[in-house]
C-alpha cells in the first residue's frame, strides 16, 4: 500500500501560506482527506486505476500571486516594508487542479490566461504539476488574473484580486470540446471566480445532470466557503 502526503494553500497559491494537509492512500477506492483548522473533509474517488477512472475536470481561475509577509496591515496613508515577498502561481482553480494531478489522477483544467508573463508563470506551474492543458485558453486582449496576498504574522491574510482573464473574455457559449470533456468527468470542480454563466453551462452537462436551476450555487453537490461567505449564510 502506497501513501502520499502533500500540502497546498487555501490562499490562492501553489506555495503553502497556511498549509492544509491532503493525505491519499492508494486502495481500490481512493480517499482524499482534507484537514483545515477544526474541520475534516473526505472525498472518495471512483478508482485508483488512473488509466480507467473518469478524469477530474476543474473549471475556474488561475492567478499570478504577489505574496508578501507583513507584521500587520498598513494604516490609511501608511507605507510598510514587507518581511519577504514572492511571485507565485495560484488561483483556487489552478490549486485544485494541481493537487488532483499530483495524486496521479488524470486532471484537466479549463480556464483562461492572458498572453503575458503572468500567463507563462501559471501555465508552466500547471504543466509541471501534471495538469492536462488541452483546454486552457489564451486571451490576448486581457491580462492574466493576479492577486496581492498579504499574510500577517498572526496567520490572518487579506487578498486583493484583479480578475483579468478569469472574469473577462469568456465566450458566451463554451466550446463543444470543453462541454464534452465535462460530460465525461467523474468529478467537476468550480470555484465561482469566473462568470456565473460559465459555471451554469458546466453544471448543466456535468455529473448528475440534468438539473433545473435558477442559481448555480444551489445545484452544487458540495460547497466549501471561506469565513466571510459562511457568516453571510449563518
Amino acid at each position: 500500500m502506497n501513501s502520499l502526503t502533500t500540502t497546498f494553500s487555501t490562499h490562492h497559491s501553489f506555495h503553502s501560506h497556511t498549509p492544509t494537509t491532503l493525505h491519499s492512500i492508494v486502495t481500490p477506492i481512493q480517499s482524499l482527506s482534507f484537514r483545515a483548522l477544526n474541520h475534516n473533509f473526505r472525498l472518495s474517488c471512483l478508482s485508483s486505476d488512473s488509466t480507467q477512472a473518469p478524469p477530474v475536470v476543474v473549471v475556474g481561475s488561475a492567478n499570478a500571486d504577489i505574496y508578501v509577509e507583513i507584521d500587520r496591515l498598513p494604516r490609511e496613508g501608511e507605507t510598510l516594508a514587507a518581511k519577504s515577498g514572492d511571485m507565485l502561481a495560484g488561483g483556487k482553480g489552478a490549486n485544485q487542479a494541481t493537487c488532483s494531478a499530483k495524486l496521479s489522477h488524470p486532471t484537466y483544467f479549463i480556464g483562461q490566461v492572458g498572453d503575458d508573463a503572468y500567463g507563462s508563470l501559471v501555465t508552466g506551474a500547471l504543466r509541471s504539476g501534471g495538469v492536462r492543458l488541452d483546454n486552457l485558453m489564451v486571451v490576448p486582449s486581457v491580462p492574466t488574473g493576479h492577486a496581492v496576498v498579504m499574510l500577517q504574522s498572526n496567520g490572518q491574510n487579506s487578498i486583493i484580486i484583479i480578475g483579468g482573464a478569469n472574469s473577462s473574455g469568456w465566450p458566451s457559449a463554451l466550446p463543444g470540446q470543453h462541454l464534452d470533456l465535462v460530460a465525461q468527468a467523474g468529478i467537476v470542480l468550480l470555484q465561482r471566480e469566473i462568470p456565473d454563466y460559465v459555471n451554469a453551462q458546466v453544471a448543466q452537462v456535468g455529473p448528475g445532470r440534468p438539473r433545473p436551476f435558477s442559481n448555480v450555487f444551489w445545484i452544487m453537490l458540495h460547497s466549501f466557503l471561506n469565513n466571510l461567505e459562511a457568516l453571510v449564510l449563518i
